[in-house]
């Protein structure tokens, strides 16, 4: 492309258009299967249920440390599939690009995005690109639709959640949150957190196989508060956070204790750490609601997966419970 920065003419649907996709998102996207000049495209499905999702994507700045939107929209919507028992294999792609967005940092996005999709083992089969004028648009959207087939094993469901349940957080939290925030400068911060946003199949594929398994959930905006405020809505039950349950990594507790000063007009003070252990693995967290009989499903799933071990750091026995309000 000759252009150095996105144009109007880029979405008119002539040269320009056919221009940005193949040189663009089909170069770095494209597989034997992709096939740009169609209007639909089949997929294979080998038997089971098949799943779908769909998300969309908005995020400032449009690249941070440990990501970009584009790695953010493959992990987001495979994870969604992933955490539901089901294994990822396709998705759509729809991007709304802003008039003057710098055809670098398209390129850079695309290439990432492509990157994250081969890792999750999942293909781009249709997409569409839309261009939105100047002013209209964050310089980047992104909505996908995932498809994939429910894997043998456990069916997990907020409804499955009972009296007694353990949940098991797999990574830290707030890193991606806090790494965008620090990125964008928020509140005079600068750090040098990286976001955890990842694939979360090698963990929940594992957990499967215990019977105890009752939920999974991929954390995203309002984190895991807001994943305890649908327990208890759709159960009934309450959600118990014994103190310094929640792995945390020093820099996004510094943060956010940061952002409350701030926003409370105190500027000053001594921030409180949570640091983890020296072992606590460095993975996307996600959260997973078990039997009791199961807490010791840490030890077990990384027998049976070496990466996929509940870390010591939550502390197993005195992990978050879920417990009947009258109790």
């Amino acid at each position: 492309m000759d252009d150095d920065r996105i144009s109007l003419a880029h979405g008119n649907g002539g040269r320009f258009m056919r221009e940005l996709i193949e040189e663009i998102f089909a170069r770095h996207i494209g597989h034997e299967d992709l096939d740009i000049q169609a209007d639909a495209a089949p997929i294979a499905l080998d038997g089971g249920e098949v799943m779908i999702t769909t998300d969309g994507f908005t995020v400032q700045p449009l690249e941070f440390p440990g990501g970009d939107i584009g790695s953010l929209a493959i992990h987001g919507t495979t994870n969604d599939l992933a955490v539901a028992g089901a294994r990822p294999l396709y998705l759509t792609l729809n991007a709304f690009i802003e008039e003057g967005l710098e055809i670098e940092v398209l390129d850079r996005i695309v290439g990432s995005l492509a990157a994250a999709a081969r890792e999750a083992g999942v293909k781009i089969s249709a997409g569409d690109t839309k261009v939105l004028r100047r002013g209209e648009g964050g310089g980047l959207y992104l909505a996908t639709t995932g498809v994939g087939v429910r894997l043998p094993g456990v069916r997990p469901a907020l409804q499955n959640i009972r009296d007694g349940d353990i949940a098991i957080v797999s990574g830290p939290i707030g890193d991606h949150g806090t790494a965008v925030m620090l990125a964008r400068e928020d509140f005079g911060l600068k750090g040098d957190l990286v976001s955890d946003a990842g694939p979360v199949m090698e963990l929940t594929e594992a957990l499967l196989q215990f019977d105890g398994l009752r939920f999974m959930r991929d954390p995203t905006r309002g984190g895991i508060a807001s994943i305890a405020h649908e327990i208890v809505r759709a159960t009934g039950l309450g959600s118990g956070f014994p103190q310094l349950v929640l792995p945390a990594l020093a820099p996004a507790l510094d943060a956010a204790d940061a952002r409350t000063r701030i926003r409370s007009g105190v500027r000053n003070g001594r921030f409180r750490h949570l640091e983890a252990g020296n072992d606590f693995p460095r993975q996307r967290e996600s959260v997973a609601l078990l039997d009791q009989a199961e807490v010791g499903l840490g030890r077990r799933a990384d027998e049976a997966h070496g990466r996929a071990r509940c870390p010591r750091a939550t502390g197993a026995s005195d992990a978050v419970q879920v417990v009947d309000r009258g109790t």
